[in-house]
């Protein structure tokens, strides 16, 4: 990372955060884990990590005041970057055990996996890259990555950047100007995971803030 560049992981006590941090580290990213509003406004870039069920996480962030935070980090056009259940908060609504309203930073909810496949969907799987995007740069097509999910984002607007296949075609990675966000772990898929964390890095150096909102 440039001297001085920095990336905040939004502690709000569901995230996997050790193996996120750990992750970024390898791949020479300063980064904090933090559930302060102010770190998030001082950060380079921003993840939101997160393990458990939607209505919990989301109760968290608003009881911790860190949903403006959130919001503040997108709107200041930072890099940003959800993972798993990251990924789901960023959407309008979740049915996980009813229906709860989420951040409402991508148009679309969030579903359950079909009941014809075992839940959760646990392990490796491929991801097919479906349009071109900052994250994926040197990640082949159909690479396999790491999910832990009983859910899936079913987004409203073109932002799909990567699928994956599991009883059905669902999106699994997506990109909006600043925000990326997927499904499966970085952090637990090895050098491929690696490889999108430090393409994530570069994004909050600088070097392809041209291309974020390009494609």
């Amino acid at each position: 990372m440039a001297a001085g560049k920095r990336v905040a992981i939004i502690d709000y006590g569901m995230g996997n955060l050790g193996s996120v941090k750990k992750g970024l580290e390898r791949v020479g990213i300063k980064a904090i884990v933090t559930s302060e509003r102010e770190d998030v406004e001082k950060a380079d870039g921003v993840i939101l990590p997160g393990v458990g069920a939607f209505e919990d996480a989301i109760n968290n962030l608003r009881i911790m005041g860190l949903t403006e935070a959130v919001r503040e980090a997108v709107a200041s056009k930072k890099p940003f970057l959800g993972i798993c259940l990251g990924m789901q908060l960023l959407f309008d609504e979740s049915e996980e055990n009813g229906l709860h309203k989420g951040l409402g930073l991508i148009k679309g909810r969030v579903v359950r996996l079909p009941s014809k496949v075992k839940i959760p969907h646990m392990g490796w799987n491929q991801v097919k890259l479906v349009k071109k995007s900052p994250l994926f740069v040197g990640v082949p097509d159909e690479s396999y990555f790491y999910f832990v999910h009983s859910y899936y984002c079913f987004p409203e607007e073109d932002v799909a950047i990567g699928k994956t296949f599991y009883g059905l075609d669902f999106v699994c990675a997506v990109q909006k100007e600043n925000i990326l966000a997927t499904q499966f772990h970085p952090e637990k898929s090895s050098k491929l995971g690696l490889a999108v964390l430090l393409n994530f890095a570069r994004l909050v150096e600088g070097q392809a803030n041209d291309n974020i909102s390009s494609h």
